[in-house]
């Protein structure tokens, strides 16, 4: 039972990190200049919240409840982010969401589950992280097209 609650709290943590990254692309769609980039921006945020609820259904099947947001960090961490981040252009925008994608998004996240999930909650982790190196891989092809 003690492992169990373990990976319940520590997919719970993960998907707090899911929904900073949902209102992250929030963000950025708003601040966006143009359309083909802001749709390109809403099909990624499109898949945090797929995401979010892949994460939210492994939870409750281990006998859980799913967190709904980012949690009170999380929301004072986005606003002060929010209120310094000024964005000059497109262009920094996507870098922002590069270096969000890979540091918060994949990179804690790995040191976050390390040795703390059961082998199928690991296996849609994994995924989750495969699929946000992905995006990381289509948002650098937009700063160089």
């Amino acid at each position: 039972m003690e492992k169990q609650n373990q990976t319940i709290e520590t997919l719970n943590t993960f998907l707090q990190g899911i929904y900073m990254g949902v209102h992250s692309y929030e963000h950025f769609i708003k601040k966006l200049q143009h359309p083909p980039l802001k749709d390109s921006f809403i099909s990624i945020q499109k898949d945090q919240k797929n995401h979010a609820a892949i994460i939210s259904e492994r939870i409750q099947h281990l006998g859980g409840t799913p967190v709904t947001s980012e949690g009170m960090i999380g929301k004072i961490e986005g606003a002060i982010g929010n209120l310094f981040e000024k964005y000059d252009s497109d262009q920094e925008i996507i870098k922002h969401a590069i270096k969000g994608e890979n540091i918060y998004g994949i990179r804690m996240s790995e040191d976050l589950v390390r040795d703390k999930l059961d082998e199928e909650s690991l296996g849609k982790v994994q995924k989750i992280l495969d699929k946000d190196r992905e995006h990381v891989d289509f948002l650098k092809s937009l700063l160089h097209s």
